[in-house]
């Protein structure tokens, strides 16, 4: 592998993942990876351009950020790309009525969404909301549309809380997409359009753009795939074998969020 210097060489944005990089979620809130806190200020406070990427979806923007700036993080709503707005937006171009099989967490971002008579479905990250009874009527309105369509809030398998490894939306959208035999239309990361809409916000190309992240197929594939250079931290979700992946390989495998903002300072925008 090239050294830092060449594979950092060039970078002027930076895309951080928040869960599995900035904290662990869980009970009261979860609780900031060790370093984080400073190594965001310090990556702040330099000459680099900084969005946040997150599949979120338990939780609203605003509940998000207000969550994160209690443990301690300098963050603001407007630096935040998450898939509720960008499926609210989706829905009111194509003029889709929503049945929401989501959490009430992020409910909030769909009280402007038409619902009634739903042709469409929204599935998030519903948590305890995942009963049979809401995944058969789930099930039950896409098999009533003539043509039927998912939205999947993402589409990761699993992320870690301080109390352990928690199944995300995804194995319940393969669930849906099995049952009614259709493929989700995915809205956030490893979409590429959920990519390029934060490097359009963030105004980097994406040679110039590196992202950082906890999972090897959502955050690193996913960028990798849209022209960005992608690090992957060992914490969050990270697990050993994701170094030795068949078939997508980072740019660079860092301990933590800090040793990943001391290499960027070291050798980005050179």
């Amino acid at each position: 592998m090239a050294a830092w210097g060449e594979r950092l060489a060039g970078v002027r944005g930076v895309l951080l993942d928040i869960s599995g990089v900035l904290y662990d979620g869980g009970e009261g809130g979860g609780a900031p990876i060790v370093g984080s806190v400073e190594a965001l200020a310090r990556l702040k406070r330099s000459q680099l351009k900084v969005r946040f990427c997150t599949n979120e979806s338990q939780k609203s923007r605003g509940d998000l950020v207000g969550m994160l700036r209690r443990l301690g993080f300098d963050i603001s709503e407007g630096e935040v790309t998450a898939p509720a707005p960008a499926t609210c937006l989706i829905l009111k171009e194509r003029g889709l009525r929503p049945h929401l099989l989501i959490h009430d967490g992020v409910r909030s971002e769909f009280d402007q969404i038409d619902t009634s008579n739903p042709n469409c479905v929204v599935i998030a990250d519903a948590g305890e909301g995942f009963s049979y009874q809401n995944m058969n009527k789930a099930f039950q309105v896409l098999m009533e549309l003539e043509n039927p369509v998912l939205f999947s809030l993402g589409k990761g398998r699993y992320y870690k809380e301080t109390s352990g490894l928690m199944l995300d939306v995804g194995p319940y959208t393969k669930a849906l997409e099995y049952a009614c035999g259709i493929e989700a239309e995915v809205v956030g990361k490893p979409s590429p359009e959920f990519f390029k809409s934060a490097l359009r916000e963030m105004r980097v190309e994406a040679h110039q753009a590196i992202m950082i992240g906890d999972d090897i197929v959502g955050d690193v594939s996913g960028a990798q795939r849209c022209g960005m250079r992608a690090l992957q931290v060992r914490t969050g979700k990270f697990r050993p074998s994701d170094e030795h992946h068949p078939e997508v390989k980072a740019d660079g495998y860092v301990d933590n969020l800090a040793e990943a903002v001391d290499l960027l300072l070291q050798h980005a925008d050179k």
